[in-house]
């Protein structure tokens, strides 16, 4: 069945589907859709207990616990869709490429590629070790049935292959670029492996109840728009078409991406997610109406005093004007100490705001 022309006696109404998948696919709905990047973090206490007994990787690998986590974060905010709890990097540790998570430093991978030897060597063929993330989108889909969204995910190529050339986090991609501009054919090498491991593992969490995938590319913002033509789009727009053959819309998010995202609307992403350093009408008119767009809270925000959260909070509903296609979040996810109460208290705000209402 095709989700996009999902009809009911020839009459299409705002009750089939969930609010979140309608919205992603620029449906009617009856309010707007809102869930959070990171809604499931070390901001809630809930986690933390969780985290006491269990490194982050142990969480992702086992169902049963992710499964746990990501619902209980959704029930508590009251959201519209629920992300599964995993990590972009899972796919790195079936191409060979094993990695951890040290206190205060983040992801590091020990043996970093450099060299095409290094990308030839990279396995494509054990994207089913990743399984895990299934059974947990399983249990969360069983869970929720028709109620809320399921989003699966994964990182996108450009991304996840810095990560790997780095070797963690970067603050100029040195080693990436050089690869990138230096050794293209192996550039392009890493790129088409990250697309067949990314498509087999998004097959699995669609094949498990996945609603919707978004493709984070969270360190696309490091390039310039011709360097993102020239290195990244590509397989982006490869992998977005692949997910979407799945029969699923595909959300592609990146930070930073202002001067991007016309050329990041071109993959033919159903939704493409702003930051918050402009307007979201503005980014909006950039991608193009034609897409539905997510955003664009400055997660900082969620600091400050109610008063001001619900001020912006408006702000941003009233630059969607009603158009249909919006789905309110962060422009970037949850951090750490966030008051759990002044997140709830933004889905009562965009729950309880009308289209109606808009000059209220």
């Amino acid at each position: 069945m095709d989700i996009a022309e999902n009809k009911l006696a020839g009459e299409e109404t705002i009750l089939e589907g969930t609010r979140f998948v309608r919205a992603c696919l620029r449906k009617p709905v009856d309010r707007t859709p809102v869930w959070f990047l990171r809604q499931a973090g070390r901001y809630m206490q809930e986690y933390r207990d969780v985290r006491k007994h269990h490194t982050l990787v142990e969480i992702c690998k086992q169902p049963e616990l992710a499964a746990e986590v990501t619902i209980t974060a959704a029930e508590k905010l009251g959201v519209d869709a629920a992300i599964i709890f995993a990590d972009l990097l899972l796919p790195l540790e079936p191409m060979g490429l094993p990695f951890e998570f040290q206190a205060g430093e983040g992801p590091v991978v020990h043996h970093p590629l450099r060299t095409a030897e290094d990308v030839k060597a990279l396995r494509t063929d054990r994207a089913g070790d990743l399984a895990y993330v299934a059974r947990a989108i399983e249990k969360v889909a069983a869970h929720f049935g028709d109620r809320l969204g399921v989003i699966g995910f994964c990182g996108a190529p450009y991304t996840l292959a810095s990560y790997m050339i780095e070797g963690g986090g970067s603050r100029n991609y040195i080693h990436t670029k050089q690869m990138m501009y230096g050794d293209t054919l192996a550039w392009n090498g890493l790129l088409d492996k990250l697309v067949v491991v990314l498509t087999e593992y998004c097959r699995l969490q669609v094949q498990a109840g996945a609603d919707v995938i978004q493709i984070f590319d969270s360190w696309v913002g490091s390039l310039g728009l011709e360097d993102y033509r020239d290195y990244a789009f590509e397989a982006s727009k490869r992998l977005v078409r692949a997910v979407q053959g799945m029969g699923v819309p595909v959300i592609y998010f990146g930070v930073e991406t202002a001067g991007l995202l016309s050329q990041m609307a071109v993959t033919g992403a159903d939704v493409i997610g702003l930051d918050w350093r402009q307007p979201l009408d503005v980014g909006w008119r950039e991608v193009g109406h034609a897409h539905a767009v997510q955003g664009n809270l400055d997660p900082i925000t969620l600091f400050a005093p109610l008063e001001v959260i619900e001020l912006r909070v408006k702000e941003i509903l009233r630059a969607a004007a009603g158009r249909p296609g919006h789905i309110f979040n962060l422009g970037h996810g949850i951090v750490p100490e966030t008051p759990v109460e002044n997140v709830q208290a933004v889905v009562r705000m965009v729950r309880e705001f009308r289209l109606e209402n808009q000059n209220a």
